[in-house]
Order: structure tokens, then C-alpha cells, then sequence
């Protein structure tokens, strides 16, 4: 059975709301939850971006539901301190925290006031990143004196199972890459045969451990209402992926994007009222094999799409032979 879980977005409402939807998708017959983790919005019009870390404590207590984060340790977070924060959430939370590791984006990791590398050096940092959490997450003593510099630090409150540390890629690079350290992936719904190529990648590597894919979408009572949602939430879908680690600013990605057009942003996620348009694109996601889909509807008013999904998407969703 594929688990159907529910994406928060930081980014786009206060943490106090984004807890009770998370709640109230708990009640809906979601499986799951995950979130972002950003300092900085993608959009001036998203206006949010609460701390992530301090929501999942409350999340993970207000719920019985597993829930993981995207998350991007080497500028913005120290490795010793997002091992530390991955530890203690494992702890007090037994099997219900995972966390996805990627290379960031400069509109978070700009602050620090260092340089943003270059691809190929931000790739390089993160597998030195990845190598200081597990060993600091499997007891040792660390110091290291490389792109990543760690000084004799030591993770005293272990869980007695390492949360699981999965990688977060939307190319077959990354996912090829990733094989050597993850423990599972996590992708953006693509063309079929995109993401099919993804998950070949990471399996044809060695990768074992389970396929996740978040999925963007806009749903509203008229299909106009959706795709006018879309447009004004989620029209940072349009920038390119080498060029949306690159901007810096919200405004970056609005002034980037000022010009596109509502048809345009629903070239890049199904918009619309009919559930059944959203299960049928769903379904065919889950029929590639993806053990876990993550929803995210991009609007900001989140009751009323976790009602009709739990009600008339879900139930047929969680059926689909994989």
C-alpha cells in the first residue's frame, strides 16, 4: 500500500496554522506528514517561514503521525548541531522522524554572509555533511578539517535507533550519487518517464531503502479559483532548477517570475477542482512503484482540501497496486 502523507509549507502559513492542518489530516486519513525547513520564502506574496525544528516537536507530540523534513546542513546549520537536532527529535519520538538531506538553495543559506559555492563544491560539502552526521549519530567523537570543520564534538542523547537519513534529489545524478549513503530518497513529481529515470537510478546504484515523491497541486471549489491559486503561490515552479538554487532573495524569484502567465504555472502541477483529475494523476505516480506520495496543495487555506482529498482521493489512492 502506498502511504499518502501531508506536506506543510512553511512558507506559506504561520506555524500555528500549519499545526492544526497537520491535525486535521491526521483526523482526514492522511498517513504521514513532512515539511520544509526555510529561512526565507520563495515568494514576498507567501509571506512565511517559520523554523522548522521547533514545529516538529510540537507536531510530532500533537500527532501519532511519522513526519520528516528537507533539510540542508553545511552553511546555514552546523552538521553538529543538525545532528543533534536529528538525535533528539529520534529520541523522543521512536520510528517517527526521518530527515532528508540536500545540497540547499542560496535563498536560505545566503545569511551565514559566506560565499554560495558552486555546484560541484555544494555536492562535495555534502557528502563531507553526511559523513560527520552518521558518525556523530553513531556515538563517536568527531573532529574533521575539510570543506566541513568540526572540532571534537560528541552527540550525548542517542536514540536507541538512528533516525533514518534519506536524500533529497530531483535529478538521476543525485539519485545515482545518493545510493552510496541514503537510506532513501525523496523526489519532485516530474514526467513519468523523468521520474521513472530517477528511481531506476537510485535502485540500479544499490539504493534499497524507500522512494518517496512530493507532489504540488492546487485545488479549489472552481477550476479558475485553482489555477488563480496557483498563479499567485506557487508560480516559482517556473524557475529552473540550477538557477532557483542560485536567487537569493524572494524578491529574486518574484521579479524572475512577474511576467508568467496562470496557463504557464498549470504547466507544472495539475490545478483544478475535480478530484478525480488529481487522483488519476496520483494514481499513475503510485503505479510507478513510489512507496510514499507527499501532497501539497499550494494554496493557503488548508481545510477544506484536506476534507475533500481525505474523503475522495485517499481511500482509492492507498489502493493502488504498486
Amino acid at each position: 500500500m502506498t502511504i499518502v502523507g501531508f506536506h506543510a509549507s512553511h512558507e506559506q502559513l504561520p506555524p500555528s496554522r500549519l499545526l492544526d492542518a497537520v491535525k486535521r489530516a491526521e483526523q482526514a486519513g492522511f498517513d504521514a506528514a513532512m515539511c520544509s525547513d526555510h529561512l526565507e520564502p520563495w515568494s514576498v506574496r507567501q509571506g512565511h517561514s517559520g523554523y522548522a525544528w521547533s514545529w516538529l516537536g510540537a507536531a510530532l507530540e500533537g500527532t501519532r503521525l511519522p513526519f520528516g523534513v528537507v533539510t540542508a546542513p553545511g552553511q546555514r546549520y552546523h552538521p553538529a548541531i543538525a545532528a543533534q537536532k536529528i538525535a533528539t527529535l529520534a529520541e523522543m519520538y521512536p520510528g517517527r522522524f526521518w530527515a532528508a538531506i540536500g545540497s540547499g538553495e542560496a535563498v536560505n543559506e545566503h545569511v551565514t554572509g559566506d560565499p554560495w559555492p558552486e555546484k560541484e563544491e555544494r555536492d562535495a560539502r555534502l557528502v563531507e555533511t553526511i559523513d560527520v552526521i552518521r558518525r556523530l549519530l553513531a556515538g563517536e567523537e568527531v573532529s574533521t578539517d575539510g570543506r566541513v570543520r568540526v572540532d571534537r564534538a560528541r552527540i550525548w542523547s542517542l536514540p536507541e535507533v538512528p533516525a533514518p537519513l534519506f536524500a533529497a534529489a530531483v535529478s538521476t545524478e543525485t539519485a545515482r550519487d545518493a545510493a552510496a549513503w541514503a537510506d532513501g530518497v525523496i523526489t519532485v513529481d516530474q514526467a513519468p518517464d523523468v521520474l521513472r529515470e530517477v528511481m531506476d537510478a537510485y535502485r540500479d546504484a544499490g539504493g534499497q531503502g524507500p522512494i518517496a515523491v512530493q507532489v504540488h497541486l492546487s485545488w479549489a471549489a472552481s477550476n479558475e479559483e485553482a489555477l488563480a491559486i496557483a498563479h499567485d503561490q506557487w508560480r516559482q515552479s517556473l524557475v529552473p532548477a540550477h538557477l532557483a538554487w542560485e536567487l537569493d532573495r524572494p524578491e529574486a524569484f518574484d521579479a524572475r517570475t512577474a511576467d508568467a502567465t496562470p496557463e504557464q504555472v498549470a504547466e507544472t502541477l495539475v490545478a483544478s477542482a475535480d478530484t478525480a483529475r488529481h487522483l488519476d494523476h496520483l494514481a499513475r505516480i503510485a503505479e510507478l512503484g513510489v512507496d510514499r506520495i507527499f501532497l501539497h496543495h499550494v494554496g493557503t487555506e488548508q481545510d477544506a482540501f484536506i476534507d475533500a482529498f481525505g474523503e475522495r482521493v485517499l481511500p482509492d489512492l492507498k489502493g493502488v497496486r504498486r
